[in-house]
């Protein structure tokens, strides 16, 4: 509605001036009546406040944006756009900051100061502004997880707000709350009295420096049985277990008061979040043998895996929506283990069965923890520390059950050991009467595996394998490796023209004239047809200058067809190992290079640059 200034004219006018006098007495009512009906319910306090009594959810306010200023949330108070929270205590995930009202009452004939602590560590910023009767609103307190820790005024691993009142006062409060972009918040602030806060939080401290202490034991204790055992069970069990230490620790704040104090981020949390999950899966993957007896499930693991990855990333990057969505399907999906360890307990495995109790106190944890988040139950000590605690139930309850294997595995030791020595005696005359024949055998078909019938060199297999392991060694040793391919340009031609036997001889008397040029530590083979490789160690200029001169001694190889004399030629590409190649990878580029060498009209050589182009070597 709006109001246009009467004029001088029809202020003269009795009843026109007395209608516009009502109608602005009455718009200046109704603007006043906001601000009255806002008034919220005092909470008195006094000097003996334990946290019992909390603020913060009688009137709430939505700024979706983030970016209300004082004046706006004033503005929204007395237009009554505060409302009561309409859930157990959280605001479920939405973006940005919520503002929050109310007032505190010192029924005490003695001045007081309070301390307001936040309930949750998952908030990024609180502000506080406090008036006293009708005065301006100031601030009080500007926190922030990314400012050092020596800023705020209490120190507690939680948000916490001093708030002084003399005797009998009233002090109206105006909070905002955001988790920045997109998140959880509890608009609920719990009162304690300055000694009551001191003694809880040293409780609480003690409480998770025992519950860690246990996180690092059981590490330790499954690091030196793998030791002991050599299982590397134990070493990703005890990865696992310190992992939940840097994880919780993170979340729980303790991080930021005590090793990060100047540059904490919200990032590391889900960075130690997914951290923990890749470990946690890793350990399940290798104690439930779940590659070997349940390859199926061990295909979805693998998909958890790779989104708890793919949280790292988010969480390394600061794409806040990405890792909350990463961070939910991973949550979503930790059931999953429980099935998988049900089944490996179907298919024998006493301690899978322990394994999946475990993992079911840690999804019940989780769901306790998601419950509170969206606010189906109420937020208090009990579920906000049932998931660290689950967490410790869950590696116990584990270390119960390696313990289990540890027994088992002992047990089929003892009997495996015992049919070994009934059969010692048969085994070593079977062995005896063998060995001969066998290492005839394998002799014999080592070198028929490893050989081309033909041509007397290594076959594709043999010359593969050899490779491979050229390219590992000369990775270590920092050497340089060039993989040439070779192909007879028109050999078809010369097997129809001069029949097969001509084309065998050809392909002998290619191999002699390649085995003459080169080196004992050069690997040569062929591929198949008129395809041969060669693999050599040289820098990527001198084995272009090589596949060169290879090239030009082929062209000098005469074969005799009875008076006429054959002669022919090769293509050559050339590829060359980069930090990341093997055989197959080099075997690809080669094959690229030489069908543009035959391309480029035969007879020649084509090498491929680092960025895997073409060159033509004149």
């Amino acid at each position: 509605m709006s109001i246009s200034n009467p004029s001088r004219s029809s202020l003269c006018t009795g009843p026109v001036w007395f209608a516009n006098a009502a109608l602005y007495l009455l718009v200046c009512l109704l603007a006043l009546l906001p601000r009255w009906s806002t008034a919220q319910p005092v909470i008195d306090v006094t000097d003996h406040e334990n946290g019992r009594q909390r603020t913060g959810q009688a009137a709430i306010w939505h700024d979706p944006g983030a970016r209300a200023t004082l004046d706006d949330a004033l503005t929204a108070l007395r237009q009554q756009r505060f409302t009561a929270l309409d859930s157990a205590g959280s605001t479920g995930m939405k973006p940005g900051a919520f503002w929050s009202h109310f007032r505190l009452r010192n029924t005490t004939d003695r001045p007081l100061t309070l301390n307001l602590e936040y309930v949750d560590h998952q908030l990024i910023e609180l502000t506080a502004f406090a008036r006293r009767d009708d005065t301006p609103y100031v601030p009080i307190a500007d926190l922030s997880m990314h400012r050092p820790f020596d800023q705020r005024p209490v120190v507690h691993n939680r948000f916490v707000v001093p708030v002084d009142l003399a005797p009998g006062e009233t002090r109206e409060l105006l909070l905002r709350l955001s988790s920045d972009e997109l998140g959880f918040v509890f608009p609920s602030l719990r009162i304690w009295s300055r000694d009551n806060l001191v003694a809880a939080h040293t409780t609480e401290s003690s409480a998770i420096a025992f519950l860690f202490g246990g996180f690092f034991l059981m590490g330790l204790f499954a690091f030196c049985g793998g030791v002991a055992t050599g299982e590397r069970t134990f070493f990703a069990y005890a990865v696992y277990s310190l992992s939940k230490i840097t994880c919780w620790a993170t979340i729980l704040g303790y991080t930021h008061q005590y090793l990060i104090r100047d540059d904490f981020q919200w990032h590391y949390m889900s960075i130690s979040g997914a951290v923990t999950i890749l470990c946690g899966l890793s350990f399940a993957r290798i104690f439930l043998a779940t590659r070997e007896h349940t390859p199926r499930l061990d295909r979805l693991l693998l998909l958890m895996m790779a989104n708890a990855g793919l949280l790292l990333i988010a969480a390394l990057f600061q794409i806040k929506v990405l890792a909350l969505a990463t961070i939910t399907l991973a949550l979503l999906l930790y059931p999953v283990m429980i099935l998988v360890g049900l089944v490996r307990w179907r298919q024998g495995s006493l301690e899978a069965a322990i394994f999946a109790v475990a993992w079911s106190l840690l999804v019940v944890g989780l769901v306790v923890q998601a419950c509170r988040d969206l606010g189906l139950v109420e937020h208090n000590l009990f579920n906000y520390y049932w998931p660290p605690v689950a967490s410790f139930t869950e590696m116990l309850t584990i270390m119960a059950a390696m313990g289990f294997r540890v027994r088992r595995l002992r047990q089929e030791r003892r009997q495996y050991r015992r049919q070994l020595e009934q059969s010692k005696a048969d085994l070593e005359a079977q062995v005896q009467a063998r060995t001969r024949e066998l290492e005839d055998a394998i002799q014999t078909a080592e070198r028929e595996a490893r050989t081309d019938a033909l041509t007397g060199t290594r076959n594709r297999r043999s010359f593969l394998c050899d490779c491979q392991q050229a390219i590992e060694r000369a990775r270590r040793q920092g050497r340089p490796i060039s993989l040439l391919m070779f192909d007879i340009d028109h050999f078809k031609t010369i097997n129809d023209t001069h029949g097969h036997s001509l084309g065998d001889e050809s392909l002998r008397a290619f191999t002699r004239a390649i085995v003459e040029q080169i080196r004992e530590s050069d690997v040569f083979g062929r591929l198949g047809g008129e395809e041969f490789g060669l693999l050599i160690s040289e820098h990527p200029d001198d084995s272009l200058v090589t596949a060169e001169r290879l090239r030009t001694r082929i062209g000098r190889i005469r074969v005799l067809n009875g008076k006429r004399t054959i002669r022919f030629t090769s293509s050559i590409g050339v590829a060359h190992m980069t930090p990341d190649s093997n055989i197959d990878s080099l075997l690809k580029q080669a094959d690229q290079a030489l069908y543009q060498a035959k391309r480029d009209g035969r007879d020649n050589v084509v090498g491929l640059d680092w960025g895997g182009e073409p060159q033509a070597v004149s």
